[in-house]
């Protein structure tokens, strides 16, 4: 298993959509920030709107587009100008999946919103490596043909209703979340993160190892063995494309690992200590409450109590 598919399984993402809009003429919804654990997405089908983020510049969408919010911002989808008056919003439950809607005639905006559900752990590894909004636009890279296929696959099942459309969306937005980081990374606007350093062919590799086992000692030496370069460039290279050490890269891995052994088991605290690659439980405790705020006991109670649902 590649480091991007791990560290995915980890995170224990899981996609849902919410509701399906269809609007027409002029038309505001404004989406309310969301809890820690999950993040927003809306994928147009047909039509162009405007999504305004909270704090950030106003984006252009057209049919293809794929726009995720990592970290829950609030944020608005609009018109853009169109000029003529719509109508008033209702929400049709009739279906699998509600629509919301405010014309029963031709629309100007088709568009699904959903959310990814995941363990938050050290507030989402993943999802802090990645911007505010993180969108994809089909319509501006030729060699997305894979996503363009998966939308209209998505696209083809809602609009035909048929017995398990829903499952099928539901199941294929996890894919859609996977191919619109690969998207991401390869537009060329990726800072130095961790998503870069999974997603590079021999970096990767050392990402992979540390998952692998995080339990091991590991030093500079192995890892770059792991992606077969010398020490100081392994160093030198890793730091340039992650923005990050190598055993800072471990650490929080460590956290995040032991952060999910601490929500799904009952193991000791020593026990997750030992295998995440710590000898002491104090030493663990130190490690765990600097970067989470909370000692592994109060973490494991207090998440277990507001973890997300598998809905």
């Amino acid at each position: 298993m590649d480091a991007l598919s791990q560290l995915i399984r980890l995170t224990g993402l899981q996609g849902s959509l919410d509701l399906r809009c269809q609007m027409a003429g002029t038309f505001a919804v404004d989406h309310d920030r969301v809890s820690v654990g999950e993040a927003p997405f809306h994928l147009v089908l047909a039509g162009q709107c405007v999504l305004e983020p909270d704090g950030g510049a106003p984006l252009q969408l057209a049919v293809g587009d794929f726009v995720l919010l990592p970290r829950g911002h609030a944020h608005r989808v609009r018109d853009t100008d169109a000029g003529v008056t719509g109508g008033a919003l209702r929400i049709d439950n009739d279906g699998a999946l509600p629509i919301r809607r405010n014309t029963d005639g031709a629309s100007d905006l088709d568009l699904l919103c959903g959310r990814f559900r995941y363990a938050p752990g050290t507030v989402g590894l993943l999802m802090t490596a990645l911007p505010d909004v993180v969108r994809v636009s089909l319509t501006a890279d030729a060699e997305l043909d894979e996503l363009r296929a998966l939308i209209a696959l998505m696209r083809t099942e809602v609009q035909r209703a048929q017995p398990g459309a829903l499952a099928i969306v539901t199941a294929l937005s996890h894919a859609l979340f996977v191919m619109a980081l690969r998207a991401h990374v390869r537009s060329g606007t990726t800072p130095a993160c961790l998503l870069a350093l999974l997603v590079d062919t021999r970096l990767g590799r050392s990402v992979q190892a540390m998952l692998r086992d995080p339990a091991r000692d590991w030093t500079v030496e192995l890892l770059a063995a792991e992606s077969a370069m010398s020490r100081a460039t392994y160093a030198r290279h890793f730091q340039h494309t992650g923005g990050l050490s190598p055993w800072d890269l471990l650490t929080r891995l460590r956290v995040h690992i032991a952060s999910d052994l601490l929500l799904t088991g009952d193991q000791a605290i020593g026990d997750v200590a030992a295998r995440v690659g710590y000898r002491s439980e104090a030493a663990f405790g130190k490690v765990f409450r600097a970067h989470t705020g909370l000692t592994p006991a109060r973490f494991r109670r207090e998440r277990r109590r507001t973890a997300p649902s598998a809905a």
